[in-house]
């Protein structure tokens, strides 16, 4: 007669008793969540700089409007996915993330966009483009403090909401007729540059499609032109601001500084005369001394230039 091992069937008795257990209180725990109803709403947004489009009041009107509600609702029909995925359409969300407890609560972290630079257009519409290179609109009660652009700006929200800057820079067809990107490359620039963010407060598009930028202190003009070798012209300024302008009066010698050329700062002081106007050639970024007669010969190409070519009609006279 064969052997009965007691002790093998004991661990296999516990072993279902363990599972049949856990199942039980697994039972439960659904029941009972099944039972718990949403208790109340923590929202945090996180707020990174002085800029803040939305509050506590925005976002749950938001999903009121969508009848999307958890006071007194059963967390079972809670869908979390689902609740995020609509936050991300609000035009002035980046991110969000939701979470709810066995307890009924249920928190919302929202991360903001980002706002680089506002536009103003030809026909008065505003809209901003943010730091990942999309554009986004307005905020209903909060203007954002950023660099602002105007001028001859054709292009209109509606046109570019769904197309980001990247998108814009490869197709070259699309990037001919338009300056959002060079709007953004260069305002973007400025942003991440703690002088130049300092020094410049407006860029203005004039109706060659050329970036002009305007100083917090002077009453230069600043052409800058398009968004090529934005480096380069911007280390031109900061030169020419720190050598060329560092004397008496300095600030306020010339009405336009021209950073369009290379190796070279091209300026016209002010007359009271506008026919008395004729440009002025720095050239501070110039490692080493070129020799003598190629010097003379950029200069007279530069003169050229300078004097054939007028202040923009736009600029009101200094």
């Amino acid at each position: 007669m064969k052997k009965i091992n007691f002790k093998k069937i004991g661990v296999l008795v516990l072993w279902f008793l363990g599972i049949a257990g856990l199942i039980s209180s697994l039972a439960f725990v659904t029941a009972s969540e099944n039972k718990v109803k949403g208790k109340k709403v923590d929202i945090v947004i996180e707020k990174d700089d002085d800029n803040s489009f939305l509050d506590e009041d925005d976002i749950l009107n938001f999903l009121k409007d969508r009848n999307d509600t958890f006071v007194n609702q059963p967390m079972k029909d809670i869908n979390v996915y689902k609740i995020e995925r609509a936050l991300n359409t609000h035009p002035s969300i980046a991110s969000s993330e939701v979470a709810v407890t066995v307890n009924g609560d249920v928190s919302i972290s929202i991360k903001q966009r980002k706002p680089i630079v506002r536009i103003i257009n030809s026909k008065g519409e505003s809209f901003y483009i943010d730091n990942h290179a999309t554009v986004m609109p307005l905020a209903d009660h909060y203007t954002a403090r950023v660099l602002i652009v105007n001028g001859f700006i054709p292009e209109k929200y509606s046109q570019f909401y769904n197309i980001s800057v990247p998108q814009i820079e490869k197709d070259s067809a699309f990037k001919a007729i338009t300056v959002i990107d060079d709007i953004y490359e260069v305002a973007n620039y400025i942003k991440n540059d703690s002088l130049l963010n300092s020094l410049i407060i407006q860029m203005y598009i004039n109706n060659d499609r050329e970036i002009e930028l305007y100083p917090a202190i002077g009453n230069q003009k600043i052409i800058f032109g398009n968004d090529d070798d934005i480096a380069d012209k911007f280390e031109k300024l900061k030169i020419f601001y720190t050598q060329g302008l560092n004397s008496v009066d300095g600030w306020n010698k010339y009405s336009i500084i021209n950073l369009k050329y290379k190796n070279q700062v091209v300026c016209i002081k002010k007359f009271s005369d506008e026919k008395k106007v004729k440009p002025i050639v720095a050239a501070p970024v110039v490692a080493e001394e070129k020799k003598k007669e190629d010097t003379e010969k950029k200069d007279k190409v530069t003169e050229d230039k300078a004097e054939t070519k007028k202040p923009a009609a736009t600029e009101e006279k200094k």
